[in-house]
């Protein structure tokens, strides 16, 4: 009896101390992203030309972030006009309501009356005419990692002004307020001038802005969901153990905030998924852990001068499919790193020659789409490095990473103490100690 409730005691400590860790780990994700240190979305508006009660301006939205992506159904651009003014035409883009135009006659209707007009891309396709430079995305932005030609979206406005609000003049000029960029986890910043943008199309010739203004979006995960999205496994060639995610890491089985889940044993075929209209249908196989995604990390052989480490992704998610997907890992030995399998990789060395941080994502056309649970529902890769002289060892959980995000999400470790440990004695250890036993005997006999 007072064996179990030291157990449980030790059980009630690890979870306590598990939670602790999880609300630090959240506290610190929303203030600042130590592996993306200087992410941002910012919104940069030039004012092309002005008139006195006009004026024609280029919206550009800039992903600044290494690893965070703009999803389907993508952006949805808001903000607060400070006066009375109307959007007279638009191209790249349109805002979803007209609102009250009865005050104007047509031919001459604006696009749109709106006091918090809400923007939203074109979708590909759309006539030459409607298009700008940058447009027609359908609000999908990558990362300036993953594909740096795919990381803006502009379009244009043709804005009829209140003289009495707004003028050429910084003095008296009043910004748009009150912006949003639509999207989970993002809060944006007043606009504010900045220095006029300089414009070329040759690298000779040179034109400022009238005006260029600014807008920063942040994000918090926090924010985007209090329910976490992933979580780590993890196992390795020299343990039989394989250390499991921990439990409860998304959410509890049943509980209201992660709803019913799929047994596995009742997986659906593809053709029983629910469709659209079937949205209280569950949509998550029923773990221990109840997240969409876990990463498992297998170090699976080690060589004189290098060690290997197998990565897979599961998605259990079997209506959500992840595309242009990837994951960031913290790793020590990721400086020496030999050759990635699979996966694309680059390092994200923010803080000068201390490099143990990298980013992979899927190939195109190839592995670039993390297909919904079942058979086809994970992506893997193996990782060769180099063993660095005094720095790599198996001891003490050093093979395994310090933190891992997908998708920008942060995932749930395993407690340290968790991680699969080297045997206490090793075969060589045993063999070694067996000979010098042996010998030991001879020069006991030979005396």
């Amino acid at each position: 009896m007072e064996k179990l409730g030291r157990i449980s005691w030790t059980l009630s400590g690890r979870i306590l101390m598990g939670f602790l860790l999880l609300v630090f780990g959240l506290v610190v994700s929303e203030a600042y992203d130590t592996m993306d240190p200087y992410g941002n979305i910012t919104i940069r508006w030039d004012v092309m030309e002005w008139h006195d009660d006009r004026y024609t301006a280029v919206v550009t939205i800039y992903n600044y972030q290494l690893y965070r992506h703009i999803d389907p159904p993508g952006w949805r651009y808001e903000w607060e006009w400070p006066g009375e003014e109307v959007i007279w035409n638009m191209w790249g883009a349109e805002v979803t309501e007209q609102g009250n135009c009865s005050k104007y006659q047509a031919p001459n209707i604006p696009h749109s009356c709106e006091k918090k007009p809400v923007v939203v891309d074109f979708l590909p396709g759309v006539p030459y005419n409607q298009q700008v430079k940058n447009c027609c995305k359908a609000g999908i932005l990558s990362t300036m990692t993953q594909d740096p030609t795919s990381y803006a979206a502009s379009f244009q406005l043709d804005v009829g002004t209140s003289p009495a609000v707004n003028s050429s003049s910084d003095d008296d000029f009043v910004l748009p307020q009150n912006h949003s960029l639509g999207l989970p986890g993002y809060s944006c910043s007043p606009a504010f001038l900045v220095p006029a943008t300089r414009f070329t199309s040759d690298g000779r010739r040179f034109t400022l802005a009238v005006k260029t203004w600014n807008v920063t979006c942040t994000y918090s995960q926090y924010l985007a969901s209090p329910a976490l999205k992933c979580c780590v496994s993890m196992s390795s060639f020299y343990n039989n153990t394989i250390v499991q995610c921990p439990i409860c890491s998304c959410g509890c089985r049943g509980a209201p905030q992660t709803g019913d889940c799929v047994e596995d044993e009742h997986f659906p075929s593809l053709i029983q998924m629910p469709n659209k209209n079937d949205v209280m249908k569950p949509s998550l196989l029923c773990t221990n852990h109840m997240c969409p995604i876990r990463v498992h990390w297998h170090v699976k052989l080690s060589y004189r001068n290098y060690w290997r480490v197998k990565v897979t992704i599961s998605n259990f998610h079997f209506v959500k499919n992840y595309s242009e997907w990837n994951l960031v890992i913290q790793h020590p030995n990721l400086q020496s790193v030999n050759q990635v399998f699979s996966f694309n990789y680059r390092p994200l060395n923010q803080y000068g020659s201390n490099n143990d941080t990298g980013m992979f994502w899927g190939i195109k056309y190839y592995n670039d789409m993390l297909l919904q649970a079942g058979e086809l529902g994970n992506v893997q890769t193996e990782i060769l490095l180099k063993k660095d002289p005094g720095l790599f060892t198996f001891n003490e959980g050093w093979a395994f990473p310090r933190r891992i995000s997908f998708n920008g999400d942060e995932c749930v470790m395993p407690l340290p103490d968790d991680f699969p440990r080297l045997p206490n004695a090793s075969p060589k250890q045993s063999c070694d100690e067996l000979v010098l036993t042996s010998i030991f005997i001879l020069l006991m006999l030979l005396l």
